[in-house]
């Protein structure tokens, strides 16, 4: 049984991109001066007239000169942005297409995604100032490429305050291995890089684009790429974090025992170690595919189109983490796991709290530090989407920043002393989306 169980109960009532081809560059502070490029017909003039008033008048206009020239380099990133969002849902219509064949007409996924248009309604006003932030804020670097396949990007929040080397957590986002993308992690890095705290959101292939075993070796991809070059954006190589959420947590579960897995001579050449990640935060993860292909089945992601993702009954036992850590047992020379921590909410219908419970529980049985924290009445969405939005003290997030600030006195007490955050969405209408969520 579990040698540490915590049972939580519910509070009462509150882009410099990196180069293509991987290499890093760190992140310029202050951009080039399009000034001399966009006014050099300009300047010259100025320069012939002598008069002290001339040159007060010059002195006072150049602001409005570089005001001006910054505008093309703005057009400019904002026609970039455009015409990647448009390629990207141009790619979306069509996978959608192939996955309507895979899912035909069935009651139960029709009813969901109808569920999911009135859910994602409902939290309309957090999601557009989530957007805003995560389109025009200055601490986000968006779509950092960090691999050669497609949607082989990342995403960047970054504190206000980068004086010191800050703590870093590669976060794989969740979407039932089918709508994952590394946009859904806006609100999580918005939070955490308020509390100081990098957060690398890494995207991936989902299906029909790709199949688990893809995800799992972009999620590799990119923790591999955040491990070896986040110092370049002011991250701290020595506090590196890895969490998943949900589809996420499960993929970024088989990436560290897949890597765990190399590391004892079983595969290829390695280019990060399980050795640089102080913990993973697993949130809301199923960790056995062979335990919920009938759950998943009888909630709407029919059994068919599951293990299409899974590459076929035969290849569960290989992408179910569970399974693997029990297989690890019987190795020797199995590198230390980092601690590890599953979070879970105990009326999660979407994944039971039991997946966390039966995995941790198999951590324990060969050694490594596991434990499970669940939050009571809390369901599959509460603890990432609907608390956050609510404001003030979220649970989950104070509980993941006290173990990457754990040791850092200073950086606790200064943390202590930040404001709550603000409310996004009215509580009428959390609890109406919590009602009718799909998840």
């Amino acid at each position: 049984m579990l040698s540490e169980f915590a049972l939580r109960s519910p509070p009462s009532p509150g882009d410099r991109e990196a180069p293509v081809d991987g290499q890093a560059v760190a992140p310029a502070s202050v951009p080039s001066s399009p000034v001399l490029e966009d006014a050099g017909d300009e300047l010259p003039l100025l320069r012939r007239v002598t008069s002290s008033g001339s040159r007060r008048r010059r002195a006072a206009s150049e602001p409005h000169i570089a005001s001006l020239s910054s505008r093309p380099a703005l057009r400019r990133s904002f026609s970039r942005d455009v015409g990647h969002a448009a390629a990207e849902t141009y790619l979306l219509t069509r996978l959608t297409f192939i996955l309507l064949r895979y899912l035909g007409v069935g009651y139960r996924w029709i009813t969901k995604f109808l569920a999911l248009v009135c859910y994602a309604v409902l939290l309309m006003p957090g999601f557009l100032q989530v957007g805003y932030y995560y389109f025009f804020s200055r601490q986000v670097r968006r779509s950092i490429v960090y691999g050669d396949q497609p949607r082989n990007r990342l995403d960047l929040y970054l504190p206000t305050c980068m004086n010191d080397p800050k703590p870093v957590v590669a976060f794989v986002t969740g979407g039932a291995w089918i709508i994952g993308y590394k946009a859904w992690g806006t609100l999580l890095g918005w939070r955490l890089a308020e509390r100081g705290i990098i957060v690398a959101c890494i995207d991936y292939r989902n299906f029909p684009q790709g199949t688990i075993s893809d995800m799992v070796k972009d999620a590799s991809q990119g923790i591999s790429f955040v491990c070896n070059n986040i110092a370049n954006y002011g991250g701290d190589p020595n506090r590196i974090f890895l969490m998943g959420q949900s589809a996420g947590a499960h993929i970024a579960a088989c990436a560290l025992l897949h890597q765990v897995v190399k590391e004892c001579g079983e595969g290829d050449s390695i280019t990060w170690s399980v050795s640089q990640i102080n913990a993973y935060f697993g949130l809301s993860g199923g960790y056995n595919m062979l335990s919920l292909v009938d759950h998943f089945h009888k909630r709407g992601l029919y059994r068919s189109i599951f293990l299409s993702i899974m590459e076929g009954e035969h290849s569960l036992v290989c992408f179910s983490p569970e399974v693997i850590v029990r297989d690890l047992s019987a190795k020797h020379n199995v590198p230390v796991l980092p601690q590890i921590i599953l979070y879970h909410g105990t009326n999660d219908n979407s994944i039971p709290s039991d997946a966390s419970i039966n995995f941790a529980e198999a951590l324990q049985s060969i050694g490594v530090q596991a434990k499970v924290v669940l939050y009571e009445g809390k369901t599959h969405t509460d603890l990432f989407l609907q608390d956050p939005l609510r404001g003030g003290r979220d649970e989950l997030l104070e509980d993941i920043v006290s173990v990457i600030l754990a040791g850092d006195a200073a950086t606790v007490s200064n943390d202590a002393d930040a404001p709550p955050a603000r409310r996004l969405v009215p509580e009428l209408m959390l609890q109406l989306a919590r009602k009718i969520s799909p998840f």
